[in-house]
């Protein structure tokens, strides 16, 4: 099977589907570009499974390239032949085919390769011969190969050489190294204990064993990361009697042979040196893999549902970055993120100068007309929100206060693009301005954080970081480009991610404005410098550009479109004008009646083009995030201590992992809501039924206020009031 047909059965695609998109990858269109101007191509294939497929397309290319490595390196020695080729054209992950190149491969010195050097590789073949009968007894066999000079001082060590050639090979034959790891991934299990005598994290995985094949991912990471921390020391552990079973029905030919007592020996040697330590390597490797794959889907989603979070739109934010020692800064961000206005206060430990704080605070709510507070949830954060809840409530202020995730903005604090955005400020001062920003909207704030360090993922430290990075980056790629930015106002740390933008060329756009003044149009990019007409392709549509006198510039309706969007209008008696004051309501009314066939062959294109300009044009500058839950504003503290089991909270999904999501419900600790505890039906993951930024109803079922620890439940029922 070719890779595309392959791809088009696993996907469950048509295969000219399939060639048709893996051409248009190869062309080097970028996957936003694909999933939203390319539909008639692909067959409407959105980006996820675009990156789905591109991983796969990817790892089936890697084979096919070791495939041809391996058979090129065989030739090589003039060993290649029908058998092999077939057997590794047969192959189907790139272990199989390393397996099959091992006996080939140059080996570094081991004891096999220094026992051939002795001259002991025809006692070791005339050994597993396991001849009925031989024609002297094999000690005196192995007499005649006794070579001083050669290291081989009698037949004892003439005989150990021989098995040694025995167990490189047996370990060496591809299908049993295949049917021992079929057999280790049946029956083994992993086993881990503790190797230090000290409470820790890892506590339950103290006196642990469970089956390879119904081990849970988070288990095997939260295992992996014991073990290297030095708190486990974990083995897989396999009955041997199943694998030596096995052993013997493959090599022993001949009960009744002299030989077969030294087979055995090297047969069981081989398992025990050679092929279990490699075996479980490879295992071990392989859950670490699926583990981390697991855990990248489920941090991605994550990630998409924090920067897809709903901007709070026209409010004048204050951003407080909670301190002891340093004290609280505060930086006021007018309703276009603009710094108005900054400020030091010290209402917290040791200081805890509360009415000078109270008089600032209160100044700068009244004199820049503050709507909402974003505090920051790190340190002194509980201490800094009983503070503000206490002011709103004694002041009676307009104003209501949110906490926000604090994670990522001391990065982005120190950072160059910080530095570079805010010279003049200190971190801490930079730190509240991303808090306030974050609130005002988040993805154009969270793009400038490397997205490891956002909080939304779990043992991310411990995954292949490439693999890693380039999920996350397309995650935020796809985040960026479904929502459009506009070209006159995105710093270059966003334009980056806008599909066919570097990032050299997101600085050349921006210096390019600085020097120049806003964009005009769209058509004016050309004019940057290294943003040639592929990037232009690419990149065009998801770029608006408000204030052009080509209207269609303010839309995602890509340029190349234009012709057919004006064609449209025309053919309805719209005009342009209209589109700028607020949209063509029953446009797609008098689509459908008219008959979507008949206009695509009018316009020259295809039905998903048409529907995609029919929705811009209906709603010109729509922003996709406004259709989710907008974030809980409050106005009081409410404390761990002052919970009970059985009330009933609402809260906002800050992190979905494997086993559960974690809910801020107000409380400076977010509450756990078990996997088994979100729903009355049975799910495989939190992830079908919950999203990062979600607002839910919850109920407490456990305060541990000595380890800060909330347990809650979706599982309950609300009386009717």
């Amino acid at each position: 099977m070719t890779i595309e047909q392959i791809l088009a059965e696993e996907f469950n695609l048509k295969e000219e589907q399939v060639v048709k998109t893996v051409e248009l990858i190869d062309e080097g269109n970028t996957i936003p570009f694909i999933a939203r101007y390319r539909k008639e191509v692909t067959g409407s294939l959105d980006d996820t499974i675009l990156r789905d497929l591109f991983d796969r397309l990817t790892y089936l290319r890697g084979i096919a390239k070791r495939r041809d490595e391996v058979k090129n390196l065989i030739d090589a020695q003039g060993k290649l032949t029908e058998e092999l080729v077939a057997a590794i054209d047969a192959a189907q992950t790139i272990t199989e085919i390393d397996d099959i190149y091992r006996p080939y491969r140059p080996h570094r010195k081991t004891r096999a390769s220094v026992a051939r050097e002795r001259g002991l590789e025809p006692l070791a073949d005339l050994l597993f011969e396991q001849r009925e009968e031989y024609e002297k007894p094999i000690e005196d066999i192995a007499a005649e190969y006794i070579d001083e000079e050669k290291g081989v001082a009698d037949a004892a060590a003439a005989l150990a050489g021989a098995k040694d050639i025995i167990a490189e090979n047996v370990s060496d034959n591809a299908s049993c190294r295949k049917s021992i790891r079929t057999l280790t991934m049946e029956h083994g299990a992993i086993v881990s204990k503790a190797a230090k005598e000290e409470d820790s994290v890892y506590a339950q995985y103290y006196d642990f064993n469970e089956k390879v094949k119904k081990i849970l991912p988070h288990r095997i990471l939260a295992i992996n990361r014991g073990e290297k921390e030095g708190f486990l020391k974990v083995t897989l552990e396999l009955t041997n009697d199943i694998v030596k079973t096995y052993l013997y029905r493959k090599f022993i030919k001949q009960n009744e042979s002299p030989a077969k007592t030294y087979v055995v020996e090297a047969v069981e040697d081989s398992y025990d040196r050679l092929i279990a330590p490699s075996v479980e390597r490879e295992i071990r490797n392989d859950l670490t893999d699926l583990a981390s794959e697991g855990a990248i889907k489920v941090f991605s989603d994550n990630l998409k549902h924090l920067l897809m979070q709903p901007p709070l739109r026209g409010k004048t934010v204050m951003g407080f970055d909670p301190g002891y020692r340093t004290g609280c800064k505060l930086a006021v961000v007018d309703r276009t993120g603009k710094v108005i206005d900054t400020a030091v206060i010290f209402p917290t430990k040791p200081q805890q100068r509360i009415e000078e704080s109270t008089k600032i605070v209160t100044r700068l709510i009244r004199k820049y007309g503050v709507n909402v507070i974003a505090i920051g949830n790190g340190t002194a954060s509980k201490e800094s929100e009983i503070f503000i809840a206490g002011l709103l409530r004694d002041s009676g202020l307009d104003c209501k206060y949110i906490m926000v995730s604090e994670a990522g903005a001391s990065v982005y604090s120190a950072s160059k693009l910080g530095a570079e955005e805010f010279p003049d400020f200190d971190v801490t001062q930079r730190s509240a301005v991303s808090i306030a920003r974050r609130l005002q909207d988040p993805l154009a704030e969270l793009v400038k954080i490397d997205p490891k360090s956002v909080g939304v993922g779990q043992y991310q430290h411990d995954m292949k970081q490439a693999r890693l990075d380039g999920a996350l980056t397309g995650v935020v790629e796809d985040c960026v480009n479904s929502v459009g930015i506009d070209l006159n106002t995105a710093s270059y740390s966003l334009l980056s991610y806008v599909s066919g933008i570097s990032m050299p060329v997101a600085k050349n756009i921006v210096k390019y404005r600085e020097e120049n003044g806003e964009f005009e149009s769209r058509r004016e990019l050309m004019k940057v410098p290294r943003l040639g007409a592929k990037a232009f392709e690419q990149c065009a549509g998801f770029l608006r550009v408000s204030g052009s006198d080509e209207v269609l510039d303010s839309t995602g309706v890509h340029p190349e479109s234009y012709s057919a969007a004006r064609g449209l209008l025309n053919m309805f008696g719209y005009d342009e004008s209209e589109i700028r004051s607020g949209g063509l309501k029953l446009l797609s009314n008098k689509v459908a009646k008219e008959g979507k066939a008949k206009i695509c062959t009018e316009l020259g294109i295809g039905e998903p083009t048409l529907n995609d300009i029919v929705e811009e044009l209906e709603k010109p500058g729509r922003d996709v995030r406004d259709s989710f839950d907008a974030p809980i504003l409050r106005d009081d503290v409410l404390d761990i201590n002052s919970l009970k089991p059985g009330m009933v909270l609402t809260g906002t999904v800050r992190n979905v992992i494997d086993f559960g999501a974690f809910v801020d419900i107000g409380v400076h600790q977010d509450g756990l809501v078990h996997i088994s505890r979100i729903c009355d039906k049975y799910i495989k993951h939190p992830s079908e039924v919950l999203s990062v930024g979600d607002i839910v109803r919850v109920q407490v079922l456990e305060v541990d206020t000595k380890r800060n620890r909330i347990a809650l439940t979706m599982r309950f029922k609300e009386e009717k009031k």
